[in-house]
């Protein structure tokens, strides 16, 4: 808020002539630095006088003289206009070509095998000396490592999954449901299991993040109801070999049944209807929104996304 409503009526011109007069001592050489004719200057400096309550500049036979107050001012002007040309220029701008980076993302299986790997096509396409390491996704978001920088991104699942806290942004990338997966030797199913059958089956449960808890349990349990495990893998692809010669069933995000499980040995059936599926989050901090090589890695990961919504 301004102090006075005369200062209301100044402007980025009256600022600039007050900072000219003081350097210069000259309205005739301010008019001409400023392309702006003398009565121009004339009417700025009046303004000045009148909104600070002071003669600022006394005409003399050497030039115009600062007063003791100009004098105060000045430093405080300059500083007003250069933060007006630092707002105008900007923060500058990441390019990726011109330095070597390397980003830590904290990220799930599933965001390497949908999305990384395009991720480094396109790095590698363009000839970018880009780097990304990948570390393991806990039960919770990470948030010392996001705030002390020491993490550029956290890849999470959602709704109320990886739920981040209100001190850092966040995005939706995309939206996935899940599909059940079977040996083709395994005893037929039907293409929509029920309930009843999803839970006469015994599971195989692949842990892609550290968590004790997942969704299909949860949601099992809401039901009062529970499944049976033969096993817990540490990868999708190694769930996926668990399952191989036996009845045994796999629950797994559709987008990477289509990826892994491949069609010439599992068949897949649709989830027991309520089964929520989930959404693919992204969250970083407050420090690095304005950050524009954290911006740069953002844009990239959602034009990514953006080609496996299509």
């Amino acid at each position: 808020m301004l102090n006075s409503n005369a200062l209301r009526k100044l402007d980025m011109q009256d600022l600039m002539v007050f900072s000219a007069v003081y350097e210069q001592s000259s309205v005739t050489d301010v008019s001409e630095a400023l392309c702006v004719s003398q009565s121009t200057v004339s009417y700025c400096l009046k303004k000045l006088r009148s909104c600070f309550e002071d003669e600022l500049f006394i005409n003399t036979r050497t030039g115009m003289r600062p007063t003791y107050k100009a004098e105060g001012m000045y430093d405080h002007v300059r500083a007003i206009l250069q933060s007006i040309n630092r707002c105008h220029a900007g923060a500058p701008t990441f390019d990726p070509s011109r330095q070597a980076v390397t980003f830590n993302i904290c990220a799930p299986e599933y965001f390497e095998h949908l999305i990384l790997p395009q991720l480094l096509q396109r790095f590698d396409h363009a000839d970018l000396p880009v780097t990304v390491n990948v570390h393991r996704l806990e039960a919770d978001i990470p948030g010392e490592e996001l705030r002390d920088g020491s993490l550029d991104l956290v890849i999470g699942f959602g709704p109320s999954v990886h739920s981040p806290h209100a001190s850092f942004k966040s995005r939706q990338l995309l939206e996935e449901d899940l599909v059940c997966v079977v040996d083709k030797r395994a005893t037929p199913l039907d293409a929509q299991l029920s309930l009843q059958a999803f839970l006469g089956r015994r599971h195989v449960f692949p842990t892609p993040w550290n968590s004790p808890t997942n969704r299909v349990d949860a949601w099992l349990s809401q039901q009062a109801h529970q499944r049976q495990l033969a096993a817990r893998a540490n990868s999708y692809s190694a769930a996926l070999k668990m399952i191989t010669g036996t009845d045994f069933i796999l629950t797994l995000p559709r987008r990477i049944q289509k990826l892994l499980a491949n069609e010439a040995i599992f068949n897949h059936h649709e989830v027991p209807k309520g089964l929520p599926g989930f959404t693919l989050d992204m969250c970083w901090s407050m420090a690095a929104d304005q950050d524009s090589a954290n911006t740069w890695l953002r844009e990239q990961i959602i034009k990514a996304c953006a080609t496996r919504e299509a």
